[in-house]
This record gives structure tokens, sequence and C-alpha cells, in this order.
């Protein structure tokens, strides 16, 4: 009975670890907002590497068009084949290492695309994005296939949870926070940004003089590993004198503005240079338009017509030619980009380019 107890255990397959960069669920919002009125969810490839230890490394993402009904999905093959090679062109050793979906967990549809991806590569995850916000943040989650098995006799597949973490660096934080708040209207601007971080450490520089006078007053415990952090942190800041940071801060300050009083300049040089070439390009097409003007009614009527057919014929089949003007009984290359000259006497002749 209990040889019988042991071969009835269902037995799950190893979990694994899930570490995703922030580029990848900022990628993933991006393709959720510009996605077509007409579907629920995007889903996409993950890439990235499968460290020693086994955690995989999630770094970028690409979205794959889709459609997808209460009983089939058809994925755009060919496409996710040509981004995956022009991803692999920029960062060869970044390979496909599972799936995305926007929504809150596993839906119907997602058993036939892992399938798909389970053919791609070996035990592919699935990581899902509320973009919807339904907890108010942007959950994460990441999903295996496991399978089930009776004894030694596969029955069937089932997705497991895994550990996710989002690894965030100071600079990839403050964008993610604002992500994650669904009041904001606009991405703030750089000196707003600077402005809101100075008032939230303003914020957190009085919390922490409350408690230190809170601890001196013996109105709250005192707690070392927290006196001993603060000691750490107010002696590893430099010791200069406030004219000296001041003048600091101001040089800084001078050197951002002047970097953007350049790149202003340099941006409106390369409008009016954008603006000179297109005037430059519509005065030469209009010279040209009247020297063939010109040109064209000293011909005769033959010369006419036949010069007429053959740019109608250019014309018409899309072609590209270039004109060489015979004069004296030899050929000269043409020097403009316009129409060619003719003479009463002379002939066209186009050639291929």
């Amino acid at each position: 009975m209990a040889a019988i107890r042991e071969k009835t255990v269902l037995q799950l397959g190893g979990a694994i670890t899930a570490k995703v960069h922030p580029l990848v669920i900022f990628n993933i919002c991006d393709c959720f907002v510009r996605r077509p009125d007409q579907a629920d969810r995007v889903i996409g490839t993950l890439l990235g590497s499968v460290l020693p230890d086994g955690t995989v490394d999630v770094r970028n993402s690409y979205a794959v068009p889709h459609t997808e009904s209460s009983d089939e999905v058809a994925l755009d093959i060919d496409y996710h084949h040509n981004m995956l090679t022009s991803h692999q062109k920029v960062n060869p050793k970044e390979v496909i290492v599972g799936w995305y979906s926007t929504g809150f967990g596993v839906s119907g549809g997602s058993a036939l695309i892992h399938d798909f991806y389970s053919r791609e590569v070996a035990s592919p995850i699935h990581l899902t994005v509320d973009t919807a916000f339904t907890n108010g943040v942007p959950t994460i989650k990441a999903f295996v296939s496991v399978n089930l098995a009776l004894g030694g006799q596969a029955l069937a597949a089932q997705f497991q949870e895994v550990p996710a973490e989002l690894l965030l660096s100071e600079a990839e934080r403050v964008g993610y926070e604002l992500l994650k708040s669904t009041m904001a209207d606009k991405i703030p601007s750089d000196m707003e940004g600077m402005e809101s971080t100075l008032e939230r450490l303003l914020t957190l520089i009085d919390d922490i003089s409350g408690y230190v006078d809170d601890v001196l007053n013996q109105r709250v415990a005192p707690n070392n590993e927290v006196g001993r952090f603060l000691m750490d942190t107010v002696s590893s800041l430099p010791k200069i004198e406030a004219p000296a940071f001041d003048k600091l801060v101001n040089d800084s300050l001078q050197d951002q503005l002047l970097m953007l009083y350049l790149s202003s300049i340099t941006r409106t040089q390369l409008g009016v240079a954008e603006k000179l070439n297109t005037a430059a390009q519509i005065f030469i097409l209009a010279a040209a338009s009247i020297t063939w003007h010109y040109s064209y009614n000293k011909l005769s009527s033959k010369t006419k017509m036949a010069s007429l057919g053959m740019v109608l014929r250019a014309v018409a089949t899309g072609r590209v030619f270039a004109a060489t003007t015979k004069v004296g009984g030899r050929e000269e290359e043409p020097s403009g980009l316009g129409p060619r000259q003719l003479n009463e006497a002379g002939s066209a002749k186009l050639t291929r380019s």
C-alpha cells in the first residue's frame, strides 16, 4: 500500500527565478498604448540570457503582432523571426528566454502561445504585466510551464508562478515611480524633475531631523542600527564650506545652461539650412522648367512629338533615365539634374542610368 501511495504522487518541475530589467516594462507599456483598437492585449518575445545559477535575466523585448479569438491564436511568425535577427545583429548574446503578455495573470490562449515558444527555446518563461493597474500598481508576474506526472507518466502541463524581481537603478527608479503614478499627465522636464527630487530630499531631511530630536528628547526609543547608518551617511559627505558649495553648484548650473543654449542654436541652424536647401531645390527646378520650355518651343513638331513620347513612356514605366545631347556629331554628358537642352538640328538620346 505504501508503494502504491509513492507512485501516485504528482511531481512538479523545478522552480526558477526571473530578473527583469526596467527597459522591458517600459517597452511593454509602450506597446500596450500603441496597440490596435480591437486588441485586448499585446504579446511579445523576451530576450536575455540564463545565468549559471539558473536565473533568467530578461534585458530586452519586442512585440509580436497577433490575432486572438476564443479558441485560436494566430502569430506573425515571420515578423518574430525578422525582429529576432535584427536584435541579434546588435546584441548577439541576447537569446529568446520566453514571452510576455499584458493582463492580470494567465489567460485562455496562453497555453497555445507558450507551446509555440517551447519550440523556440527550452523551458521559456511567461511574463505578465498588469497595465490596467488593477491593484494600483503594474503587477508583474512570471510563470513557467511544468509537467504534471503521475509516477513516471506525464499527464498534463500547468503554469506555475516563479519569483520575479525587478532590477532598478536609482535613475531608473525615478521613471518607474512616474510610470506607477496614474495621475501623471506628462513626463516632467529636467527642471521640474530636479525640483520634485529636491522637495523629496528636503522632506526626508526634515523627517530624519525630527527623528533625531525625538530620540534626544527621549520621546522615541533609540535604535542603534539607525544611529550607525545616519553616522555613516553624514561622515561620507565631503566637508565643503558653504561659499565653495554654492560656487560649485552655480558653475555646474552654468555649464548645463550653456549646453542647452548651444543645442538650441544647433537645432535652429539645422532648421534654417534645411529650409534654404529646399528653397534652392525649388529654384533649380523652376529654372530647369523654364529652360526646358524655351528649348522645347524651338524644336520642330516632329522632334517635339518624339521627345514627348519618350518622356511619357519613361514616366509611365517608372524608370529613371539620364539624357545626353548630341551636338555637332558628338555626345556630351549633361551637367545638371534638370531637363536637357536640345538644339534645332540635334536629337535626344535617353539611356538608363
